[in-house]
């Protein structure tokens, strides 16, 4: 059986080594773990192999609170004591009151999916063991019922981390990682062009050398993303400013950096800058 390739998509910008990582994944037919900073999309990969191969997405996104099982299937039983102390029909049919979780619809698709278990380092230590089997097996069992969901073909599995906290050796060994640098400028510069084709080049010129002259200071705590660039770009537009300012007078930059210490620090590197000049 062919396995299908991703080469990219026209709203997502991957490097090659990305594309590799992604398809090397598919052909060992192992999770693909990625780790970079917020903002480098990692996230929206799914979203892009998804749409690329004409795959369904499932979107798991982990939170603190979250436990492997909510993944497989719930079994509601708060709803079935209250359907039986009011009298409802079909109390005693147990699965009606078991629905499948992300990882179990992507299971039971007819067709091969995408599964994305988003920012999974959110969960505790023992989240990612708890996940091994089913990941491994492609199968679980829902105990209250008896019944095994066994994936009908076997999902892209994509898995993001933004390493708040180390993921177990055992975890790791089972995935293929990849690390997405951020992008330097040539390549920002073509993500940049996809949100907005028509940009004039001396405003994309002006923004990006503002837009990393800030990331290169190295009192900024909270250095802006992709995202921010983005909204920056796009509040630039609308305000009409000459381009010739963007670099001397970083306006809006709230839009940028959003802790006032970082604000604070912006505010003195360019007093510094135009002293020098």
């Amino acid at each position: 059986m062919n396995k299908p390739t991703f080469r990219g998509s026209a709203g997502y910008v991957a490097s090659r080594a990305l594309m590799d990582s992604v398809n090397i994944a598919i052909a060992l037919e192992k999770p693909l773990l990625l780790k970079g900073e917020p903002g480098t999309g990692k996230t929206m990969l799914a979203e892009s192999v998804a749409k690329a191969l004409d795959a369904p997405l499932y979107i798991w996104s982990i939170k603190s609170t979250t436990k492997a099982q909510d993944g497989l299937y719930v079994y509601d039983v708060v709803q079935r004591l209250y359907d039986s102390q009011f009298g409802e029909a079909g109390v005693d049919n147990i699965e009606k009151y078991i629905h499948l979780g992300q990882v179990g619809e992507a299971f039971e698709d007819d067709r091969r999916s995408v599964l994305l278990i988003d920012e999974i380092d959110k969960a505790d230590l023992e989240f990612p063991n708890d996940l091994l089997w089913e990941l491994d097996r492609m199968e679980f069992t829902i105990p209250q019922t008896g019944e095994t969901v066994k994936a009908k073909h076997r999902p892209i599995i994509i898995i993001t981390s933004n390493a708040e906290k180390e993921l177990p050796d055992a975890f790791l060994r089972r995935c293929i990682f990849h690390y997405i640098e951020f992008p330097d400028e040539p390549l920002m510069r073509n993500i940049i062009r996809v949100h907005f084709p028509d940009l004039e080049d001396k405003l994309l010129d002006q923004a990006l050398a503002a837009f990393y002259w800030i990331r290169s200071l190295p009192a900024v705590r909270k250095k802006p993303a992709t995202s921010e660039l983005i909204d920056w770009i796009r509040a630039l537009g609308y305000s009409g400013i000459p381009e010739e300012d963007i670099l001397a007078k970083i306006p809006f930059a709230g839009v940028l950096l959003k802790k006032n210490e970082d604000l604070d620090t912006l505010a003195k590197a360019k007093e510094r800058r135009e002293n020098v000049h």
